[in-house]
């Protein structure tokens, strides 16, 4: 584990397509392995996934379109938060999709794994959203 007072941060962009999501993936886990936090690799990857599959999904209007991905250790390492914006300023809903539909589970599944969720506005001057989570991280002795 990362010491307590350390602020860490990385920010990427992604082509809104579905084939980028095995490099979001890879470069989140790779990310936190970096910042000794494997324990949480698997919660964190599989949320982030959710959310970049919905951007690129309900948030993009093409491949020209944009999906930034954004990492950090806010109040000084106690806790992680994401950041997936993209350009549509609609806001994500969850749903209770029926047992056969194939979708409409990625907002229910960072909700079970996150410590909490939500929306935001984009950055000034971009267009878009942001839907965030947060995981907090437990001091090791």
């Amino acid at each position: 584990m990362i010491p307590l007072d350390t602020r860490r941060l990385f920010r990427a962009e992604f082509p809104a397509l579905p084939d980028r999501a095995a490099a979001v993936r890879r470069m989140v886990a790779g990310h936190l392995r970096d910042w000794r936090l494997g324990a949480i690799v698997d919660h964190v990857v599989l949320a982030t996934n959710e959310l970049f599959a919905n951007a690129v999904e309900h948030g993009s209007s093409g491949p020209a379109d944009t999906v930034t991905i954004t990492v950090s250790l806010e109040r000084f390492g106690r806790e992680l938060r994401v950041e997936v914006a993209d350009g549509s300023p609609v806001v994500p809903v969850a749903r209770t999709p029926e047992p056969t539909e194939e979708s409409g589970r990625g907002l229910a599944i960072v909700e079970d794994l996150a410590a909490d969720w939500g929306t935001e506005p984009p950055d000034p001057g971009v267009r878009g959203k942001k839907v965030w989570f947060t995981l907090p991280l437990v001091a090791t002795s």
